[in-house]
């Protein structure tokens, strides 16, 4: 039987033990993330015969639900699968897993044909870029971009600035600054819990092995975001915030933060658009090489 204990800081050892060796992209495997959300979806995880296992809660027409993510590990697959829809069905569930990559359903699929229906869910996709990429904002597909940093470059003279706790309350006023202009009551309660998410995440910035930058004009910082690992070769954009009065500011903290991300991580993962219009056609602007097909694997009754 899987023992589950809620994700916590202290528990970073455990769990990048296997998501940082591992191959999956997705930004839901990023420690951070796991945490700093951790007050919305209750994660927790278990470890059993070389797998992690991951489950959470999530809302399904008004009421809760519990979900897993895919396995991270080695070993036996097709017992990991079974353990995870033991353990949904003792909790009262059907064995739901968020998150299913195309690589991931064809491993379920080998071992289980037919027991699963797939739902594609767009608006969880993805973007992925090569670091390489948005750090150089090279070629005619990025001209743009570079349109956007030259404009800003001849009207401001800014510095780029390393987040560190010392910076992070004047961070957290830019947010301020960014959801006064963008808050709607449509999206005012899921705001609030970006905020909280992101609270959280300052902080512990150290202790989540975040990694950070912002963008200073006349003393100010006008723009600011962080991001971590989330496997050996893939690095995750979890926020990214700037007064928008400054035009062409995103396009400056985008390239500036990616050219500091180490060598070593050939993708950059900026996560999902949650189907919000302006910020698909954003992310879509950039070029990502993976556009990362997300689907929720539901076990057929």
């Amino acid at each position: 039987m899987l023992l589950f204990k809620p994700v916590t800081i202290e528990d970073k050892e455990a769990v990048t033990a296997f998501t940082l060796p591992g191959d999956l992209l997705n930004c839901d495997y990023a420690f951070a993330n796991m945490c700093s959300w951790n007050f919305l979806y209750e994660s927790e995880y278990a470890i059993m015969n070389g797998f992690l296992f991951l489950r959470f809660y999530v809302e399904e027409k008004g009421r809760r639900r519990l979900a897993y993510m895919f396995p991270v590990g080695g070993g036996d697959l097709k017992t990991a699968i079974e353990i995870m829809e033991n353990d949904a069905e003792r909790m009262g569930y059907s064995l739901l897993m968020l998150g299913v990559t195309p690589d991931s359903k064809n491993k379920i699929n080998a071992l289980f044909p037919d027991r699963f229906t797939y739902i594609v869910e767009r608006d969880y996709f993805d973007y992925i870029y090569l670091r390489e990429e948005l750090a150089t904002l090279k070629g005619k597909r990025f001209q743009a971009k570079r349109n956007h940093i030259n404009k800003f470059s001849k009207q401001y003279e800014y510095a780029y600035l390393p987040v560190t706790p010392d910076i992070i309350c004047r961070c957290m006023e830019v947010e301020q600054i960014w959801c006064k202009a963008n808050v709607s009551e449509r999206d005012r309660e899921d705001l609030a819990h970006e905020r909280r998410s992101m609270t959280f995440a300052m902080n512990h910035f150290d202790e989540l092995g975040l990694q950070g930058g912002a963008i200073v004009v006349d003393g100010r910082i006008i723009a600011f975001t962080y991001g971590s690992p989330i496997n050996r070769y893939t690095f995750g954009i979890h926020v990214e915030k700037a007064n928008v009065n400054y035009e062409g500011v995103f396009s400056v903290i985008n390239r500036e933060f990616a050219s500091r991300i180490p060598e070593q991580y050939t993708y950059i993962n900026r996560e999902e658009d949650l189907g919000i219009p302006g910020l698909r056609q954003s992310k879509l602007s950039y070029n990502p090489v993976i556009l990362l097909e997300k689907n929720a694997a539901v076990k057929r009754r």
